[in-house]
């Protein structure tokens, strides 16, 4: 192979690899609007109560920073719970709520529809911009 053709498709790639690593992390995180009701019984919610439902695995290194942040701002509103799924052991939960990667978190509302789906971690505002929206919470703010 010629000199200028290697270092044309070396030239290539490097563009090709940054720009899907620019899209990427533009995507990582955002909040997707989701639609669809959750299995309460199968996932372990209490009926009734909003929950963040984070699926991870055991070896998931952005998960802790994830499971963090929902903690928190659970500890701040107080009206619902984070509920980690381990899809190391539960993979058949992983096919039925289409889950592709982890972290990926859902905010269910207390009739168990999903108003909010972050694949990747999600910014602490992003969270909060998506619990403002729950009825429920509102009401009991």
């Amino acid at each position: 192979m010629p000199l200028e053709t290697a270092l044309l498709t070396v030239g290539a790639l490097l563009v090709a690899t940054v720009g899907v690593g620019a899209v990427w992390r533009v995507l990582d995180g955002r909040r997707r609007r989701a639609s669809g009701r959750v299995d309460v019984v199968r996932l372990g919610l209490t009926p009734g109560r909003a929950a963040f439902v984070l699926f991870s695995t055991e070896t998931c290194a952005r998960c802790p920073q994830v499971r963090r942040m929902l903690h928190g701002v659970v500890s701040d509103r107080g009206a619902l719970v984070v509920h980690d799924v381990d899809l190391t052991h539960r993979a058949d939960l992983a096919a039925k709520n289409h889950v592709l990667s982890t972290p990926t978190t859902l905010l269910v509302d207390a009739d168990a529809q999903v108003v909010a789906r972050f694949t990747g971690v999600p910014r602490r505002e992003a969270v909060i911009a998506a619990l403002d929206e729950l009825p429920a919470l509102q009401d009991a703010s």
